[in-house]
């Protein structure tokens, strides 16, 4: 089976990320893709934790097992019969920064295209080690006055 996640920031109407992925596919993988994915530093200790529907936090999966199963050990189709239908993926520890992903449904798969995959983006990639996530781009209005464009090089 295919599933399809919506990433999101808490507190950011900006970033959104739709991601589809093979229900055997481990965590171990899924941070992978994630690190590939939102250019993050790949030698940073990071954790999903797998949250209910009444938004209680079930389990915690580490690079090592933390009680609930080690990343490379648990996967998507795992978390989702424990009725975790959300996962946090915790990828600054210190300041306990997240992205909330979570479970749309299931979906139709595609004969050409390998998982996980991105099929939907909005806002840029978080900074790894920010105090928290600013989309510069919501702050930029744009200019219709060429002049005033050029200006600044004279």
């Amino acid at each position: 089976m295919i599933y399809k996640y919506k990433a999101s920031i808490p507190g950011s109407k900006v970033f959104m990320r739709e991601y589809e992925i093979k229900g055997e596919t481990s965590l171990y993988k899924l941070n992978d893709f994630l690190v590939n994915d939102l250019d993050f530093a790949p030698d940073q200790m990071v954790e999903f934790r797998g949250v209910d529907a009444k938004g209680k936090v079930k389990s915690e999966y580490g690079l090592f097992d933390l009680g609930d199963g080690s990343m490379d050990m648990v996967t998507i189709e795992k978390t989702i019969a424990k009725g975790e239908e959300i996962l946090e993926y915790v990828f600054d520890l210190r300041k306990d920064r997240v992205i909330t992903l979570a479970l749309v449904g299931e979906v139709a798969a595609h004969p050409r295209a390998s998982c996980p995959r991105l099929v939907a983006e909005k806002g840029r990639n978080p900074e790894q080690f920010a105090n928290k996530y600013e989309d510069l781009d919501q702050y930029a209005e744009p200019s219709d006055d060429p002049v005033e464009e050029d200006s600044f090089m004279d």
